[in-house]
């Protein structure tokens, strides 16, 4: 068959190891050099595409491209930009298709969330209705855990073992200052609608008694009075209490805790700050003296304490999504099938993306504590094998090393577009 060129991007907010996705991708490129020529990156996600803001893989060593595998960030710049439907906004889908004629892009790489997974789907239903043959593979990217059919999504592993020791290590500060001062220690984590970075904090606590005292989850609609009733019973059975609390914290009318009034470029509404309005509450209510935490960036930038299986599940469905590719599969996610528990043991499959694209995957019920403050044994099992094993980037003068890449731009051949 005839040699053709690649496209991937980016999309979202980034992980500790979509780079490792990447550099799967890239790699299992430059193993089939018979049908696959170039690789173009979006320069910004699907922007680069539409802008046409190419970035010429080729020029790039296989050091860097290899070193990218320990690079946290996203190495050729993301996006938080959904394509709208096709029928009222199709001069945006004729476009990337035109650059895509225009540099013989035969090959779509998308990584990205359930928002990209929907890009990705689109893409590949106006490539077939215009007649231009594209292979779109999404490749799959989110540490909210969220993704449908496949077990777990590449960058929660590595978030979830940042939060569990972030907690662990909190909570022994906590512990030692909280006789004359702090009583309670409140840490926000990410996670709009699922509370599964929310409960890997639960990991750092192994019996009784141990932080963190309270798991708060989206899924558990948030009751003030019981969780201040729950606080003040910790802090006088142990002296403190740490908290947990999922950005995405609600009320029963779906209010939440921390909603800013604003909405990001997917309209999603704009959330932070429940970590101080939790405290607040603690601080108005009880009058215990508190301290609070953001994880914010910090959990989702982490490489240096990243997940062993993380990295290795993110280059597998990069280089598995190239695979698919090659093998004419098309609008497809690789996604990762849990084969066994004890050896924990796993493999990659082929998921339609029309069973994928904006759809969500939440904590089941069976998950959470009866009590809804915390996670159940079939919880702490489906996380523990997900950040098990280091991988530690190699490190200079005490810092890690990371990937610098060239960036080199392709020349454009069509004229500007406007998005």
């Amino acid at each position: 068959m005839a040699q053709h060129n690649a496209f991937y991007a980016q999309s979202g907010g980034v992980t500790a190891v979509i780079n490792a996705s990447a550099c799967g991708v890239i790699e299992a490129c430059r193993r089939h050099p018979d049908r696959i020529g170039k690789v173009y990156a979006g320069h910004n996600g699907i922007i680069g595409a539409l802008t046409e803001d190419l970035i010429d893989v080729s020029q790039e060593t296989d050091e860097t491209i290899a070193a990218l595998r320990h690079t946290p960030g996203g190495a050729f710049g993301s996006c938080r930009y959904k394509l709208k439907d096709i029928e009222s906004h199709r001069a945006q889908y004729e476009r990337l298709i035109e650059v895509f004629k225009a540099h013989d892009i035969r090959y779509f790489f998308y990584n990205g969330g359930g928002d990209s997974a929907d890009t990705c789907l689109k893409v590949s239903q106006l490539s077939e209705k215009l007649g231009y043959p594209l292979t779109a593979i999404h490749v799959p990217k989110t540490v909210d855990n969220d993704l449908p059919i496949t077990d777990n999504s590449p960058g929660f592993g590595s978030v979830a073992k940042y939060i569990a020791t972030s907690t662990l290590e909190a909570s022994l500060d906590i512990a030692s200052m909280c006789a004359t001062s702090t009583k309670v220690f409140v840490l926000e984590v990410m996670g709009r609608h699922a509370g599964w970075i929310a409960a890997a904090g639960a990991l750092a606590g192994q019996g009784e008694g141990d932080p963190p005292h309270l798991v708060i989850f989206p899924e558990v609609h948030f009751n003030r009075a019981r969780v201040m009733a729950r606080v003040e019973e910790s802090v006088k059975k142990y002296g403190y209490c740490v908290i947990v609390v999922s950005e995405g914290a609600r009320y029963e009318d779906g209010t939440f805790l921390a909603d800013s009034g604003n909405t990001d470029a997917f309209g999603h509404r704009q959330l932070g700050g429940v970590a101080p309005t939790l405290a607040g509450m603690v601080k108005q209510d009880l009058g215990y003296k508190y301290h609070w935490a953001v994880a914010d960036y910090l959990q989702r930038a982490a490489r240096h304490l990243a997940s062993k299986t993380d990295v290795e599940q993110a280059y597998a469905v990069g280089e598995k999504a190239v695979e698919l590719a090659i093998e004419g599969k098309n609008s497809m996610m690789p996604a990762i099938k849990r084969v066994s528990e004890t050896p924990y043991e796993w493999r990659i499959e082929a998921a339609p993306l029309a069973e994928v694209a904006n759809r969500e995957k939440f904590m089941p019920r069976e998950f959470i504590r009866e009590d809804g403050f915390g996670i159940t044994e079939a919880c702490r099992q489906y996380l523990s094998p997900l950040i098990q094993g280091e991988d530690f980037p190699p490190f200079e003068n005490g810092l890690p090393k990371v990937a610098h890449l060239k960036l080199a731009r392709v020349e454009r051949k069509l004229p500007e577009f406007k998005i």
